[in-house]
């Protein structure tokens, strides 16, 4: 049984409580008094004010065991077997009313233990019917400097007045927040693109086009974010520009940096950036007249997804 006391001073100020656990009647008081009250005057009213609440819990039986010396906990509707896997039912089995099989769901997955993928009745499909379009990740990788950015944007805005819902992870942007722990080394760049990988499933989960803008340097990376994915639904496009074309523009002055030796492992300069071998787009830009504008080259991705179907449910 526990019961719980509750007092109010006089001045109603003060907060008094008087929690009973058990046989034991051990008391465990908690004393919050604002500015100005008497601390002995509230004790003294602490009989003629406190009316008790009991309640009684519903344990069939202690944490300690199940009260036949068997040592697993078991509570209404709750038990846990000596496996520490957690089941809805007291029987000796795990039942997956779903699947009407005995099993134990729960599983290990890299770090994380004792997990349950729970199913939820609304599925992609179902969101793709609201939205009128299909889910997927457009994964634009280029060098830096090569307009990757600007693309992005002119796609979305593209899009958008299509109608169509499309969100960009920028990586710059996110490395602002998701990712701001991260470093440029090799196993952090590796890290990095695999967090963007699964947010970017996440989102195409949702029935959103997602776009992501980011160097992605390393094959393997991106493959393994294409493996993230059901077939079809990774759109890698590469924006195919000369390193002296990306130099030559060098936006944020950072192939200055790298060439000077102040920053290392730059892409281009000092770490190898690895050409898509099997992409679906290739966005070509050359230096001079012939350079393709960001609205056509966001158009050329357009029309590959009206192609596909993506642009309807």
């Amino acid at each position: 049984m526990c019961v719980v006391q509750t007092l109010c001073s006089p001045c109603g100020g003060g907060l008094f409580q008087n929690i009973e656990c058990g046989t034991s009647a051990e008391k465990l008081r908690f004393v919050k008094f604002h500015y100005g009250i008497n601390a002995v005057g509230l004790g003294r009213c602490r009989k003629s004010l406190l009316k008790p609440i009991t309640a009684k819990d519903g344990r069939e039986s202690s944490l300690a065991g199940d009260g036949n010396g068997n040592g697993a906990p078991k509570y209404k509707g709750i038990s846990v077997n000596t496996q520490n896997c957690v089941k809805n039912e007291p029987d000796s089995s795990f039942t997956n009313h779903s699947a009407g099989k005995n099993v134990c769901d729960l599983s290990t997955n890299g770090n994380s233990t004792n997990i349950l993928w729970h199913e939820c009745p609304i599925q992609k499909l179902d969101r793709q019917k609201i939205l009128q379009q299909k889910g997927c990740v457009i994964w634009i990788t280029g060098l830096s400097g090569s307009g990757k950015s600007t693309i992005a944007c002119a796609l979305s805005r593209s899009l958008h007045s299509r109608g169509k819902l499309t969100y960009i992870l920028d990586g710059d942007n996110v490395r602002h927040g998701l990712n701001r722990d991260l470093s440029f080394r090799a196993e952090d760049r590796s890290e990095n693109i695999r967090r963007i990988g699964e947010v970017a499933k996440l989102l195409a989960d949702a029935g959103v086009i997602c776009i992501t803008s980011l160097i992605s340097p390393y094959q393997k990376d991106r493959d393994a974010c294409r493996a993230l994915l059901p077939k079809g639904d990774f759109i890698e496009v590469f924006l195919d520009v000369p390193l002296a074309v990306c130099e030559a523009r060098d936006p944020k002055g950072l192939y200055k940096l790298a060439r000077a030796g102040m920053i290392k492992g730059f892409t281009g300069i000092d770490d190898p950036y690895e050409p898509p071998c099997g992409c679906e787009i290739v966005l070509q830009q050359i230096k001079g007249s012939d350079c393709m504008s960001p609205n056509n080259a966001a158009e050329k991705v357009i029309s590959y997804l009206e192609k596909n179907g993506y642009l309807r449910a």
